[in-house]
């Protein structure tokens, strides 16, 4: 019987470290990134571009600078106007975050990612995906 109670109790630690390991760090998206995505404002979603920005969007994958990026996301945002978007899941670690969430344009849904990094007390995008998706399941 003492030998169950060592193996759970090494169970219930084990367990518990390994979640604390796992738990993401609470970080803020900010809410100005949100609201450029669900309104389709490429201009003040690229204020939170980094100065060289990996790009993957329908024909488009590339590291490009600020401007470049903006302008690209622009075309896409005028191709496929924004109707809304919802963070799905976010996650991170100290000085770098991701975001995955849902875009619903008028001509179709896509799933976003993004990653931000910390630099100089401030979030930038580093890398912005958005991939063509069937209809979530919500």
């Amino acid at each position: 019987m003492p030998l169950l109670l060592e193996k759970n109790k090494f169970f219930v630690i084990t367990l518990f470290a390994v979640l604390l390991f796992f738990i993401p760090a609470k970080s803020q998206v900010p809410n100005e990134i949100i609201q450029s995505l669900k309104s389709g404002n490429a201009r003040a979603l690229s204020a939170y571009f980094n100065q060289n920005v990996e790009l993957v969007i329908p024909e488009s994958d590339n590291v490009y600078s600020k401007a470049q990026a903006q302008l690209i996301v622009s075309d896409f945002f005028s191709s496929y106007p924004p109707s809304n978007f919802l963070v799905i899941h976010q996650g991170g670690k100290e000085g770098a975050f991701y975001v995955i969430g849902s875009l619903v344009t008028s001509k179709g849904y896509f799933r976003v990612y993004f990653l931000l990094k910390k630099n100089e007390g401030k979030d930038f995008i580093h890398q912005l995906r958005i991939e063509k998706q069937e209809k979530p399941n919500e």
